[in-house]
């Protein structure tokens, strides 16, 4: 077990109410996400913490692959979707880079609150490009920790970035712009269908994504 699965491990005890504070902005997330939502597609739930979002789309597609690094993680949302009697979904402790995924697999690819914290998001938004299906939709939240927020989420960031730097929390917290956001997903070959600007304490962008499809010199 590395340090990144050992931390989230420990996270996973006080995760769901961590992340109580942020409910309208999970909420306005997965509502915007709904309406791309069809009852045939496949959908990876990459970064799928304790399975609340896994969960509530379940009903909505044919099946929701969900997967996280973290055992506990992926413990406490098989869990909620025993109770949900969500039984399309299938969780699993791995990582998106895992070559057991195909391309061109996914009809809809989720990463909720993930570019803040991976080592690179630009070889995540490459491998993405690579599983989701010709005109595959990518869609992903992305905390903007150099943007608007309370004075009392600062002083959180504040703290949590003085513990990254004494080796205390062993991810990065990267402190990204929805700009940022943005050039990351053109330079990856993605077009923007959506995208929204979510505050409450502090700032989210949800941004929906359509695969382009590659160019070739000469064609």
């Amino acid at each position: 077990m590395n340090k990144s699965e050992q931390f989230w491990d420990g996270a996973s005890k006080n995760y769901d109410k961590t992340e109580e504070r942020f409910e309208y902005i999970h909420s306005r997330s997965r509502e915007n996400t709904k309406k791309f939502l069809k009852d045939g597609d496949l959908v990876l739930d990459y970064g799928c913490g304790s399975g609340t979002t896994a969960c509530q789309f379940a009903g909505q597609v044919k099946a929701v692959h969900a997967i996280d690094i973290s055992s506990k993680m992926i413990e406490l949302a098989r869990g909620k979707a025993a109770a949900a009697k969500a039984q399309n979904i299938r969780f699993e402790q791995t990582d998106i880079f895992n070559s057991k995924y195909s391309n061109e697999s996914y009809d809809i690819i989720l990463a909720f609150n993930m570019f803040h914290t991976v080592p690179n998001p630009q070889d995540v938004v490459l491998r993405v490009y690579d599983l989701l299906k010709p005109n595959g939709l990518f869609i992903s939240v992305t905390p903007c920790l150099r943007q608007k927020m309370s004075f009392l989420v600062n002083l959180q960031i504040q703290f949590v970035s003085i513990l990254c730097k004494l080796g205390l929390i062993p991810i990065p917290i990267r402190r990204i712009t929805s700009s940022e956001v943005d050039r990351l997903l053109e330079t990856g070959r993605f077009i923007t269908v959506e995208s929204e600007d979510i505050y409450k304490d502090a700032s989210s962008y949800y941004v929906a994504a359509r695969k382009l499809r590659k160019t070739y010199k000469g064609k």
